[in-house]
């Protein structure tokens, strides 16, 4: 349990730096937040739990294909926000076009043989 605890307190931590960081800097935000820290933790609490070599690689890959289907919401939010349109209508339009390239991408990787 207390390593969970752990687990949760450090990934809390960065998302509350990089908040406060964007707050001063908007740009410096993103930069923190476009590294691949999520993933990073991930994969060290995927070693330190199983040392399963080709399970990382396996989540390495996939996070690999599904970060591609995951950028169009980077355009098309500010766009949304900038024509005026409603904060959370923005982000909802965003994540659902995110959920349908997701489901895009699984598609059409099965159909070249690259199961997630």
């Amino acid at each position: 349990m207390v390593y969970f605890i752990i687990k949760c307190t450090l990934s809390g931590i960065i998302i509350a730096v990089v908040s406060e960081v964007a707050k001063r800097s908007p740009a410096f935000g993103a930069l923190i937040v476009s590294l691949p820290l999520v993933s990073l933790l991930g994969i060290l609490w995927l070693w330190r739990d199983t040392g399963d070599t080709e399970r990382i690689a396996s989540h390495a890959e996939s996070t690999f294909w599904y970060v591609l289907p995951s950028l169009p919401m980077f355009l098309i939010l500010p766009a949304m926000l900038r024509a005026g349109v409603d904060f959370w209508l923005s982000i909802g339009v965003g994540c659902v076009l995110t959920i349908l390239l997701y489901l895009a991408t699984v598609w059409a990787l099965a159909k070249f043989g690259i199961s997630l």
